[in-house]
């Protein structure tokens, strides 16, 4: 029987001049950082292979000292 590797999404966010301040697994988890002021402009999706390495690596809340 073979192994399932299930990629997960992962979100990097960034501010008004296009430096990342966080990344996130839900689109709940960025609301709750805009809630919480954090000045999110942009989201966007990571590719397969940086969310690979971030689920491997990390959690995105390690990223987020602030979460």
């Amino acid at each position: 029987m073979g192994c399932v590797f299930e990629i997960m999404n992962f979100y990097s966010c960034f501010d008004g001049n296009g430096k990342i301040i966080a990344r996130c697994q839900s689109h709940q988890e960025i609301e709750v950082l805009r809630r919480m002021g954090r000045p999110i402009a942009e989201v966007k999706k990571m590719k397969n292979e940086e969310a690979v390495v971030c689920s491997l690596m990390s959690s995105p809340s390690d990223f987020d000292m602030d979460y």
